[in-house]
């Protein structure tokens, strides 16, 4: 099971991990209702390296991205239900609207997102300038959480 690190934890764990030679790999989103594309992203992100370091959207960053009614899951929840999959070691929280500045503070081995971010994947040049590598993993086709959530409101009487 994962642990929840603040960014200063999470910081001071890296380095111990850097000691150890183990091959972090990052990534982050929201992931306001967990789902089966979700489960195998973090599974194929983990299976690229030794430790997996999952950043979740702040509370108020998640309302900033998708508007008023999100997040539907509080952040506390999301990272216990994160930090509860095998696939991922380490849970961590950013309150901006990217990740930059965590992940330049880390600097994981890996940088990974889902293909619908392959336009943009906040941290890229800090990770590759340090000789890490960043990939942008084909999504679960049908899983997504906002067409869940529309799906559930349509099915309203």
């Amino acid at each position: 099971m994962g642990r929840i690190y603040s960014r200063a934890e999470l910081c001071a764990q890296r380095a111990d991990w850097r000691r150890e030679g183990r091959k972090v790999v990052f990534t982050n989103g929201c992931y306001d209702l967990l789902h089966p594309g979700h489960v195998r992203l973090l599974e194929r992100a983990r299976s690229m390296g030794d430790i997996l370091v999952l950043a979740l959207n702040s509370d108020d960053s998640v309302r900033r991205l998708k508007g008023p009614a999100r997040p539907l899951i509080s952040q506390e929840d999301r990272g216990a239900l994160a930090a509860a999959l095998e696939a991922v070691d380490a849970v961590t929280y950013f309150d901006e609207d990217t990740p930059r500045e965590l992940i330049a503070a880390v600097l994981p081995d890996v940088l990974v997102k889902g293909a619908d971010w392959s336009h943009f994947i906040a941290g890229r040049e800090e990770v590759e300038a340090a000789g890490g590598s960043v990939h942008a993993l084909p999504l679960e086709p049908g899983y997504s959480s906002t067409n869940i959530e529309q799906e559930i409101l349509k099915r309203q009487p």
